[in-house]
């Protein structure tokens, strides 16, 4: 096993731990999810970015105080360049399917969130078709 498989799994592995937050709504373990020592920035659909850890926590709050949402992510691709892991997925939603990127930073011997923007999938796109990871 590689030092850069296990920092793969270990990006995947901290995915799916915002995604497990994101569904169980689990407003304090999303806040375990990001970053407290690094500038984070959150982008949610349709809305304008949202700059600092206090203001970005606020939006995750009031997201989950609507109840959690039916969401799950697929086709996740990991770049780790310069200690930085990139994840882009596929989020599933009941009405929805999105693309996201998530940036995490090694942070307290885990991944931690910096950076999250989901936006909608195209109509015309083909979700179940073949990925490409954008970063080579």
């Amino acid at each position: 096993m590689s030092s850069e498989s296990a920092d793969v799994r270990a990006a995947l592995t901290a995915n799916d731990a915002f995604y497990t937050a994101f569904r169980t709504g689990d407003a304090s373990a999303m806040d375990a999810c990001w970053s407290k020592s690094e500038p984070v920035l959150c982008t949610h659909p349709g809305w304008l970015p949202i700059h600092g850890r206090q203001e970005v926590m606020q939006s995750w709050r009031q997201i989950l105080a609507n109840g959690p949402p039916s969401i799950r992510w697929s086709d996740g691709r990991v770049a780790i360049v310069r200690g930085v892991a990139f994840v882009s997925c596929t989020e599933w939603l009941m009405d929805a399917t999105l693309v996201a990127t998530n940036v995490f930073v090694w942070e307290e011997a885990s991944w931690k969130l910096v950076h999250h923007h989901a936006s909608p999938l195209s109509q015309d796109m083909n979700p179940e078709g073949p990925t490409r990871d954008p970063l080579h």
